[in-house]
Formats: structure tokens, C-alpha cells, sequence
């Protein structure tokens, strides 16, 4: 019978075989672009902007994050029993006890982030401490904690740093073409490598954003199951999930950039969608978590 470990590890294997689909797609549109042009430096330069960028914004995601999201921090005396969970859980999964903050809005809703386990935040909204009970917030939080030990910021910043290059490589090359490089003799006498190029550059940056999009949805699925062992009882966070399904309010500070940290999509009404929409979304649909949830049972024995 499938159980969370089997879970567990079976996003954690779908993951990494998306992130090398994202390396072998960088790879591959940079010998395109490389060949066709005859420039092999293109690819390095992309790769050195792509890295630098990342670089900086993933040292600072936490304080960005809590910033645009209005999340404000509080001391151990503010909510005694918000710590008291965090800290219980941290102790459970050998993690350090990671800044409390909180957003005041009504929304069912909760992220984290940090560059590590030592630099790592948790933002909880009001409306999960005021309509959860005790063993749905415990859901909650273990599923952000489990965020944090998973190193999803990690994983999500090399996915954005692959992703980057390829828009970088398509980018440069499309504007070389349009000013003139590549059309001599030599380097575009094949009409057929110009081709493939002009199709590259159009598809890969879609492609390396949906496969963004796919890891962001594993994770999800990943801490879902690694929080769910966390606290041993899976219908904590199914619970959760099913008042935030039927949860009419919305984000006070509600924004794109930050959307996909939260324990579901902050953006009300989109939960439901057709095969198209889903590939764009930044979390699964809230019915597949919670019927994977429900379906799965805990091993105590492994």
C-alpha cells in the first residue's frame, strides 16, 4: 500500500528529474544558439548574469518576501501559542527555531522562507490561528517547516537560475539576429540550424517555465507529505486544506512575486481549472493534495 514515505520519495525523484530536464534544456539551446551564431562565450556570459541575479535575490528572499507580503515579526510573549507549535515541531523535525512573524489578514494561509535552516522565517496569517483547529495549524506549520528542511529555497533558486539562463541565451540570440549577427556565409548559410534556433529561442524560455512551474507543484506535494510525517497525522493538514477550499477571503497583500511561498495560492477562485491552466499554475489544485493526503496512512514502523 502507497504510504507518505513512498510519497515522499517519490516527489523527491520526479523533482531532480525535472531540474536535469531544465539543465539539459540549457545545455542544448546553448549549443544551438552557440552553433548557429558561432560564439561560444554567449552561453558563459548568460550563465554569469543568470547566477548573479539569482545570487543576490536568493541571499535576500526572505526579507523581500516578508516585506511585500506585510508580515510583521512578534515576540514569544505576543502569541505564546503560535511558539509553542513552532517551536514543538522544530524540535521534532532537528530544525533551528525559525523567526515568527505574522500577517494580519483573514485568509487561511502561511509561508516560508530563508536561504537555510539557520536564516529561515515563518509568516502565519491570522486567519489560520483564529479558524484552524490546534491539529490543522499544527498541519500547517509542519508543512512550512518542512519547506525549510527540505531546502525548497535552495532548489527553487537553482530551477530560477536555469531558467534564467535560457531566457538570457534566447534573448541575446534573437536580438543578434535582428541586428544582423549570425547571417553571414558562415554562420547562417544553414537554413535549417537558423530554424531550429528562431524555434528555440521562441519555446525554451516556455518550456523552462513550465518546468519551474512543475517543481514548485512537487515541492508542494513533497512538503505536504514531509510535514504530514512531521506531526503523524495526515488529517490535520487535510483539514486545513478543506477550510481554505471553502475559505471566501482574500489576501490583504496578495502579490505575484510572492504567490508561490504560500501554503496555497493566496489568489482565491483559480483552484479549479482545466489540464492547460494547471501546467501554469505555482500549486496543485487543493482537491489533489487533500485526496493524497486522505489516501495515504503513516508507516510508525519505518
Amino acid at each position: 500500500m502507497t504510504n507518505l514515505y513512498t510519497q515522499q520519495s517519490s516527489n523527491i525523484k520526479k523533482t531532480w528529474l525535472l531540474i536535469t530536464m531544465s539543465l539539459v534544456l540549457v545545455i542544448l539551446v546553448g549549443y544551438i544558439f552557440s552553433l548557429y551564431l558561432g560564439e561560444s562565450m554567449i552561453l558563459y556570459i548568460a550563465i554569469g548574469i543568470s547566477l548573479f541575479m539569482n545570487i543576490i535575490a536568493y541571499w535576500y528572499s526572505d526579507k523581500i518576501a516578508l516585506s511585500v507580503s506585510g508580515a510583521k515579526p512578534i515576540k514569544r510573549e505576543e502569541n505564546t501559542y503560535l511558539y509553542r507549535i513552532v517551536e514543538n515541531l522544530c524540535i521534532t523535525a532537528g530544525l533551528p527555531m525559525p523567526r515568527v512573524h505574522l500577517i494580519h489578514s483573514p485568509q487561511i494561509n502561511a509561508f516560508a522562507t530563508g536561504r537555510d535552516p539557520k536564516h529561515a522565517a515563518i509568516a502565519v496569517t491570522d486567519g489560520a490561528l483564529t479558524k484552524l483547529e490546534n491539529e490543522e495549524l499544527e498541519g500547517v506549520i509542519a508543512h512550512e517547516l518542512s519547506h525549510i528542511g527540505n531546502r525548497d529555497m535552495l532548489v527553487s533558486t537553482v530551477v530560477v537560475v536555469l531558467a534564467g539562463i535560457i531566457a538570457v541565451l534566447a534573448d541575446i540570440f534573437l536580438r543578434f539576429t535582428f541586428w544582423g549577427g549570425g547571417h553571414d556565409d558562415e554562420r547562417g548559410g544553414n537554413s535549417i540550424l537558423g530554424i531550429l534556433a528562431i524555434v528555440a529561442a521562441i519555446l525554451a524560455p516556455i518550456a523552462a517555465m513550465l518546468i519551474q512551474l512543475a517543481v514548485s507543484r512537487k515541492r508542494e506535494f513533497l512538503a505536504d507529505a514531509s510535514g504530514a510525517l512531521l506531526t503523524r497525522y495526515p488529517d490535520g493538514l487535510a483539514n486545513a486544506l478543506r477550510k481554505i477550499a471553502v475559505d471566501p477571503t482574500s489576501m490583504t497583500h496578495a502579490h505575484t512575486a510572492t504567490a508561490h511561498l504560500f501554503l496555497s495560492n493566496p489568489f482565491k477562485g483559480k483552484q479549479k481549472a482545466n489540464w492547460l491552466t494547471k501546467l501554469f499554475m505555482t500549486h496543485p489544485p487543493l482537491e489533489e493534495r487533500i485526496k493524497i493526503l486522505s489516501g495515504m496512512h503513516v508507516n510508525m514502523e519505518k
